[in-house]
């Protein structure tokens, strides 16, 4: 008997302490609006030399910070009074249990587990509300510089390619799946060209320096060559996607992908013969570009080569073999001959042709699993991706280690580097799609929420430093390519 007047005293004296507490909580929240505006009035009473609309944002955000902080400092104090409450519980049933007596040994190592349990029960909550907050902010303050404006959904399939012109006027071109390329409109996001020639997927997409000429690699064993004109529609307005609500990113993995009301691409014009086709590859081609001048284009296959081909005769000129495993991308340097390859055996290779008698090749172990692709940059860097999630930056002139490493929770796929400010776009397999500088520090991520962003898989990225609106693209396995508008000098400012 006395054990359970005990314990009964125990728990009503818990229940009272519970009662109170939510008291004190209601009276917190119903004086969060009072000393909401108790800070504005004392901050507007102050000298201050930023805007009056970035000053409420900014007491928004610290007044939601601390919301937060407070609520997790009221459950802390609640978690610990509730491993109080056990200990007592505990200390009254090890003397009473019909009449056995527990040793101290076997109270101290109870009462030490239930306490560690209850203990990291609070450092997980503790953990995940602080990543909620930090989370939070950078969330906000990314979606100010990295703004949705475009998306382009009209392909049957996934996208493997995206990539933008270097002429006038200036178009974006994507490679699906489903057995064609489109151009696009980047204004209006109508589709203006659709190349039907290839009997596989099309792996990849790449313009001309020059001319109105695209370069496209399939999974029937060939790359063509095609010409295109284009003339854009007039722009109309479009609906500003970029103010969305604060609330949380939601996981799209049992979402379906975008929906498309019919084939939108059914009337624009159609091109289906190549004006070129280079056919000396025994496997899928999965990449291909041009060399600086347009004059030779370059190939990458899964028969684990890259063949160099003239581009007025379609002859082979070299087979760069070595190898060991399916190449996955390739890559030219924007004003030297040089070509990188990327490939499934870990490495990537640099291969010079600035000598037209020789060629030389040099081969970099730096990755533990696939290289998914290697990018020059305008400089004298080479930077590389893989499915051992992590990105390397290199120096050509020293390329024995990285000069920079950077790494992240998933796979990273066909990577991108901006001409102007050398920033790094890494598309991800889990939709996330992060920017860099090329130190390894992160500068941004895109936005994704259940109001936009890609739902399934990015598998490339692409900048353009021609166009005033949007200045990224990215495409997935959604069906859809992106168009960004990333504010720069506001992201390097942040950083």
């Amino acid at each position: 008997m006395p054990t359970e007047s005990g314990s009964w005293a125990s728990a009503r004296q818990t229940k009272q302490k519970r009662k109170s507490h939510s008291l004190s909580i209601k009276r917190t929240n119903s004086s969060e609006q009072d000393r909401s505006g108790l800070q504005r009035d004392m901050l507007e009473g102050q000298d201050s030399k930023l805007p009056s609309s970035v000053r409420n944002t900014l007491m928004d955000l610290f007044g939601q910070i601390e919301r937060e902080f407070e609520n997790l400092y009221i459950e802390n104090l609640e978690l610990r009074r509730e491993i109080d409450t056990l200990n007592e519980r505990l200390a009254v049933e090890g003397q009473s249990i019909d009449g056995a007596e527990l040793s101290k040994g076997q109270m101290k190592t109870k009462a030490s587990h239930s306490t560690s349990q209850l203990s990291q029960k609070l450092k997980t909550t503790y953990k995940a509300s602080t990543s909620k907050i930090v989370s939070s902010f950078k969330t906000t303050t990314s979606r100010a510089i990295c703004q949705l404006v475009k998306e382009y959904v009209g392909h049957r399939d996934g996208l493997w390619d995206v990539s933008v012109t270097r002429t006038q006027p200036v178009v974006m071109g994507t490679a699906s799946a489903d057995h064609t390329a489109l151009l696009w409109s980047i204004e209006t996001g109508k589709c203006l060209i659709k190349y039907v020639g290839h009997a596989g997927s099309v792996n990849s997409i790449k313009f001309h320096p020059t001319e109105q000429i695209a370069l496209t690699a399939s999974g029937d064993q060939t790359a063509h060559i095609w010409r295109y004109t284009v003339q854009l529609p007039a722009p109309q307005p479009t609906a500003d996607t970029s103010q969305i609500s604060g609330e949380e990113e939601v996981d799209f993995s049992d979402k379906d992908e975008a929906e498309v009301d019919g084939d939108v691409s059914s009337d624009c014009p159609t091109v289906r013969i190549p004006i070129s086709s280079l056919k000396s590859h025994q496997g899928v081609v999965i990449a291909a570009d041009w060399l600086v001048g347009g004059k030779q284009a370059v190939t990458a296959s899964w028969d684990r080569t890259a063949n160099l081909y003239d581009v007025e005769t379609s002859e082979l000129v070299h087979s760069l073999t070595g190898h060991d495993q399916e190449l996955t991308h390739c890559c030219t340097h924007p004003t030297q001959r040089l070509v990188v390859t990327s490939s499934r055996d870990t490495t990537f290779r640099l291969w010079d042709f600035r000598d037209p008698s020789i060629h030389s090749v040099n081969v970099f172990q730096g990755h533990t699993d696939t290289v998914t692709s290697a990018v020059f940059t305008v400089g004298d860097n080479v930077v590389s991706g893989s499915d051992d999630r992590t990105v390397k930056v290199w120096d050509l002139k020293n390329m024995r280690s990285p000069i920079a490493t950077i790494r992240t929770d998933s796979a990273v796929n066909r990577i991108s580097v901006s001409v102007g400010q050398k920033i790094i776009a890494l598309p991800h397999d889990n939709r996330q799609v992060r920017l860099f500088d090329m130190s390894g520090v992160r500068l941004a991520r895109l936005p994704r929420s259940n109001r936009q962003g890609h739902r399934r898989m990015v598998c490339c990225s692409a900048w353009s430093e021609d166009h005033p609106t949007c200045n990224l693209f990215t495409c997935g396995f959604d069906r859809q390519a992106i168009g960004w508008n990333i504010n720069i000098p506001a992201l390097l400012q942040e950083k």
